[in-house]
């Protein structure tokens, strides 16, 4: 078992009234227990806590007036990680696949699957199948995109990363997933908090299923997928964002921490 304190701080001037929903919580899973937990506003406002997406995952949702509106995270979460050797996980066929499973086949708003088959095949096709298979993508990912911060944009996607050799860690993750999906592997796109990234922020790694469960990845390599704590679970980033707006406010200050309990 591994303790791991998870937080962040985010400031926003809002100029006009305006919705939030903040993606920011340690989700609950067999996986993550969470122990002490709070969330903050100032000033003070009336928010609910909802759940959201195929996977539930928890929301904060609000209404705010014009306003500096700032908000605290913080969460003391316990990962209780499965041991297994990966040399023993190989894919699973289309048909034992379980119904839950399969709509993480398809292409997505960010994972343009089916634009990538013949690609995915060409690199990987003769690839041992099984999790060894999926590090060779990370691998192949890590060697031939560069991780540039500022490089993408909210409308970047696989195809795009493909094409300029470049992006940030959801582009990594991005790419990593449709690549799987197009060779038959369900992938998705995992957020959360990184114990050791630098700088600190929030995450994109990514899942795959193979044998009877999922296993998690990082293309980048930046954090290790034994300190990650999740938050939100979807097809790709537009499930997961961290916070989505509808209204006017700019985000003025972000501070985000993940911090392995010794002891």
């Amino acid at each position: 078992m591994t303790t791991i304190q998870v937080g962040c701080d985010l400031s926003y001037t809002v100029s006009q009234p305006t919705s939030f929903l903040f993606n920011v919580a340690a989700a609950r899973t067999l996986h993550q227990t969470i122990g002490q937990e709070t969330f903050l506003l100032n000033p003070a406002i009336n928010f609910e806590t909802i759940n959201m997406g195929f996977e539930g995952i928890q929301v904060y949702r609000l209404s705010v007036e014009p306003c500096e509106l700032n908000l605290q995270y913080h969460a003391q979460v316990e990962l209780h990680p499965d041991l297994y050797d990966p040399a023993g996980v190989f894919e699973t066929g289309y048909p034992q696949l379980p119904n839950d499973v399969l709509p993480y086949l398809n292409p997505s708003r960010y994972c343009e699957s089916d634009r990538l088959a013949h690609f995915a095949l060409q690199l990987f096709g003769n690839t041992p199948r099984g999790y060894s298979r999926v590090t060779e993508i990370c691998d192949w990912i890590n060697s031939n995109i560069d991780y540039l911060p500022g490089s993408s944009g909210e409308s970047t996607s696989a195809c795009d990363v493909l094409i300029q050799r470049v992006g940030v860690c959801r582009d990594y993750a991005h790419l990593a997933i449709a690549l799987c999906r197009a060779l038959c592997i369900p992938a998705r796109y995992i957020s959360g908090y990184a114990v050791g990234l630098q700088p600190p922020d929030f995450h994109g790694f990514f899942e795959v299923y193979l044998g009877t469960r999922w296993y998690l990845f990082d293309a980048t390599r930046m954090a290790p997928v034994e300190g990650f704590v999740r938050i939100g679970t979807g097809r790709d980033a537009a499930d997961a964002s961290f916070a989505t707006i509808i209204g006017a406010a700019a985000l003025t200050t972000i501070a985000v921490w993940a911090e392995q309990t010794l002891g």
